[in-house]
């Protein structure tokens, strides 16, 4: 198991203040910018290296500050301080504040100081491309601020699970615009069933969290529901993120390739069978916060190769 972050393990400021973006977990917006690149040259875009790389900047940016200003909210609402059946460092947050290595102050400044890159990124793209990006941008700040901040407190309210899927769809969204110069229905289609599989990352993981969440009156759907009852909600969104894929390739919406993607569904279903017999017991759940994590990324890279396999095809 990983250590939890004390002040002598991130004695160095940069790498303290690097950590505290939970780096691991950026992968999750690296392949939803991937995939977003990849329905743009799937569909004959050239591909603007420096503008994919200020849009990548854009959005490891934006998850990053939303991760951060997360452990400061959770921190103001006294869930991480409670927390004592968290699996670091899938749950209970960063740590960095209850372990003393961030104030909450230097949490927040932090957080917003990403926030405002994340705003200087995306005037330069606009600048570059569309003014219709702003749309995008803004949507993609007030969904991660508005997720955990008072007054709105998305998360506590029931709408944490459509926040993840809309934030991530929005990378996607992004890429594919910046490319494209414009809307498109292809990245919308392609990056869904990826953006419910790390949905999913978030509902198994409120599981561990959920006794500190109910006490903290952070009242998402697997605190709300009985746990036997919450449990097949993993189900659920991973036969809609399944089916979609499915449905968009008879459609003729996604290439006949994407069906690669299919063989990460062996990962959700081992995932969702361990959720179902531990639900009741979180501390046993880390296997299938692993399994989740490696779906969604199977999942990803597959749908990835798919599109920039079939270019120019159906």
């Amino acid at each position: 198991m990983t250590r939890e972050p004390t002040l002598a393990l991130f004695a160095n400021p940069v790498a303290r203040y690097f950590a505290a973006t939970r780096p691991a977990f950026l992968t999750a917006s690296l392949m939803a910018f991937l995939i977003g690149l990849a329905t743009a040259w799937h569909d004959g875009e050239d591909l603007e290296a420096l503008l994919a790389l200020v849009t990548f900047l854009f959005a490891l940016l934006a998850h990053a500050g939303v991760n951060v200003l997360n452990d400061y909210y959770d921190a103001l609402n006294g869930t991480d301080a409670q927390n004592t059946e968290r699996i670091f460092p899938f749950t209970g947050g960063s740590r960095f504040i209850q372990n003393g290595v961030l104030t909450m102050a230097q949490t927040r400044n932090f957080g917003f100081a990403l926030m405002a890159g994340v705003a200087a990124a995306g005037v330069w793209l606009m600048a570059r491309t569309d003014a219709q990006l702003m749309y995008v941008g803004l949507a993609g700040l007030f969904v991660g601020w508005a997720y955990s901040a008072p007054p709105f407190r998305l998360n506590s309210r029931g709408w944490g699970e459509l926040c993840v899927a809309a934030g991530f769809l929005a990378i996607t969204v992004g890429a594919d615009f910046v490319q494209r110069k414009g809307f498109d229905a292809a990245p919308f289609i392609a990056g869904l069933s990826y953006a419910l599989l790390v949905t999913n990352l978030l509902y198994i993981n409120q599981f561990p969290d959920r006794a500190a969440d109910r006490a903290a009156g952070k009242l998402h759907w697997v605190a709300r529901l009985e746990v036997s009852k919450a449990r097949w909600g993993y189900a659920l969104i991973v036969a809609l993120a399944y089916v979609w894929l499915v449905v968009s390739v008879l459609l003729g919406w996604l290439p006949g390739l994407a069906l690669l993607a299919l063989f990460a569904l062996p990962l959700s279903i081992k995932a969702a069978r361990e959720l179902l017999h531990h639900a009741a017991q979180p501390q046993q759940l880390a296997n299938a916060i692993k399994l989740t994590i490696a779906a969604m990324l199977v999942h990803g890279t597959l749908l990835l190769l798919a599109l920039i396999l079939s270019k120019g095809n159906p």
